[in-house]
């Protein structure tokens, strides 16, 4: 089997984007590679078929990196994937299907089938391609869950994976970092732990060559190289933390105000729309944020009804109330679609409390039921005018009242527009037509699936010019090489 680990400092240190470039700087080079990663945990999430052709949902990072390999999706790149209904519980897919809950005391323990469906699945992918590309999580030195952990050093002991470790030096303390995280690791561990990588530098990289010669002195291990920060590098995020360095394009003429409910999902829905260039595309937690804005966009979330009850507690209900007395234009997409019928229920507890139920903010006539069976489509038809596709991930059953407009799965009335579809925002004439239909607004020529691979591509430029990608590669196939030095701490005896 030939693969690499991927592992980081921190969360957010850049596995994904190193990742990601590797897989299409590889695919580049004639080698058939997948993306994978153990386990993720996201809200925000794509369907794809299965080699069975079944729906099923993974992580959005795996999702495109599948497109930066030049490969199908399949659930087999993220075999568990969970995604959080609560602080301390989340709901959990295996292999594209749901599979019940855990909570944060089960992170110890109890999850042994999930490593064993984890494994499997990378086993898999290593027999039909040539390179797997794993993404761990978060940090393989959280010390206090390596008994458990089938995510970091747990699947590269699974499958005798080199590892390389990628640090942040945008964060600062980069070198205490890399060698803190091989030297917190037991000597087995840290025999597979065989490089690094630097991401998001900036300046003049002779001053920072002293330091990575001499982090090769102190660890034995090679720089495998320095990945700069660049402007124009985007890709689909994952995690709703990511919304903090989300700006909107200031002087556009036509704002977009995206609330930001607590538990946000899939909130790469409104992408497309930052790329527009008369739009102005931000993310708004209170009524004031909502007064100027031309478009208001309810998204998705994972908790329907405690995300109503926020809504109200912020007086977010009346302004968005307000906004629609004033004659513009509102879209809820799933779950913010559900919010604005005339009630949400959840009889047996989907997403909270069995039983609990409340009113919706009544600006469409539907009524939303919660059923256990989660509902997992790639669905495909038109509105306005112009083709339209997208991706269903839902618990909640709509119910239209008779005479309501139909509305891509969701309903219509007037300027309100509810959609049971994800992603339908990426297709570029229906976009063209809804933008023409709310605003007034004449084609852009924006292509958002060419801008993606522009971004890939330009991911892959990055790589291929600072990383030893031959290296890499060569690592990937040849294993970690024998005996990289044991790192101690100096507090051990």
């Amino acid at each position: 089997m030939s693969g690499l680990l991927v592992a980081g400092t921190t969360s957010d240190a850049g596995k994904s984007v190193v990742t990601t470039g590797l897989c299409r700087a590889f695919a580049r080079r004639g080698v058939r590679v997948a993306p994978f990663k153990a386990q993720n945990m996201s809200n925000n999430s794509m369907v794809c078929h299965s080699p069975g052709d079944e729906p099923g949902e993974i992580g959005r990072a795996q999702w495109v990196q599948a497109l930066a390999a030049r490969v199908a999706p399949e659930p087999a790149m993220n075999p568990v994937l969970l995604k959080p209904g609560s602080d301390r519980r989340s709901h959990v897919v295996v292999m594209g299907q749901p599979a019940g809950e855990v909570s944060a005391t089960d992170f110890a323990t109890g999850r042994r089938h999930l490593a064993a469906a984890a494994h499997a699945a990378y086993d898999d992918l290593a027999a039909r391609f040539e390179v797997v590309v794993a993404e761990g999580a978060g940090s393989p030195a959280e010390i206090n869950l390596r008994a458990g952990d089938y995510v970091n050093l747990g699947l590269a002991r699974h499958a005798d994976l080199p590892v390389v470790v990628v640090g942040d030096i945008d964060r600062g303390g980069l070198f205490a970092s890399l060698v803190g995280t091989v030297a917190l690791l037991e000597p087995a561990d840290q025999a597979l732990v065989a490089g690094f990588v630097v991401n998001r530098f900036r300046g003049d990289l002779g001053l920072l060559r002293p330091g990575l010669e001499r982090l090769g002195e102190l660890t034995g291990r090679p720089v495998h190289g320095v990945l700069p920060w660049h402007p124009d590098l985007w890709l689909d995020s994952e995690d709703a933390l990511d919304l903090e360095g989300r700006r909107g394009r200031t002087g556009a003429p036509v704002r977009v105000a995206v609330v930001r409910l607590p538990r946000i999902s899939n909130f790469t829905d409104v992408d497309a729309l930052g790329l527009e260039p008369e739009l102005d595309v931000v993310f708004a937690s209170s009524p004031r944020d909502l007064a100027d804005a031309h478009l208001v966009v309810l998204p998705g979330t994972r908790a329907t009804l405690a995300d109503l009850e926020w809504l109200r507690s912020r007086g977010l209900d009346a302004a968005i109330a307000a906004h629609v007395r004033a004659g513009r234009p509102l879209l809820g997409i799933c779950g913010g679609f559900q919010m604005l019928g005339v009630e949400v229920c959840d009889p047996d507890g989907v997403e909270g409390p069995v039983g609990a139920s409340a009113p919706g903010l009544g600006l469409l006539d539907v009524r939303t039921t919660f059923a256990a069976e989660k509902v997992l489509r790639l669905p495909s038809g038109a509105a306005l005018g112009a083709p339209a596709g997208g991706y269903e991930i839902h618990h909640g059953r709509v119910e239209r009242a008779d005479g309501t407009e139909e509305f891509l799965g969701g309903a219509r009335a007037g300027l309100v527009f509810g959609t049971m579809w994800h992603g339908s925002l990426e297709g570029d004439a229906f976009r063209a037509a809804f933008l023409a239909e709310v605003a007034g607004l004449g084609p852009s020529g924006v292509r958002f699936g060419a801008a993606r691979e522009r971004r890939l591509d330009l991911l892959g430029d990055l790589v291929e010019e600072h990383l030893d990608v031959g290296a890499l590669l060569a690592l990937a196939r040849e294993g970690a090489p024998a005996g990289l030095p044991t790192l101690t701490l100096g507090l051990q005896r």
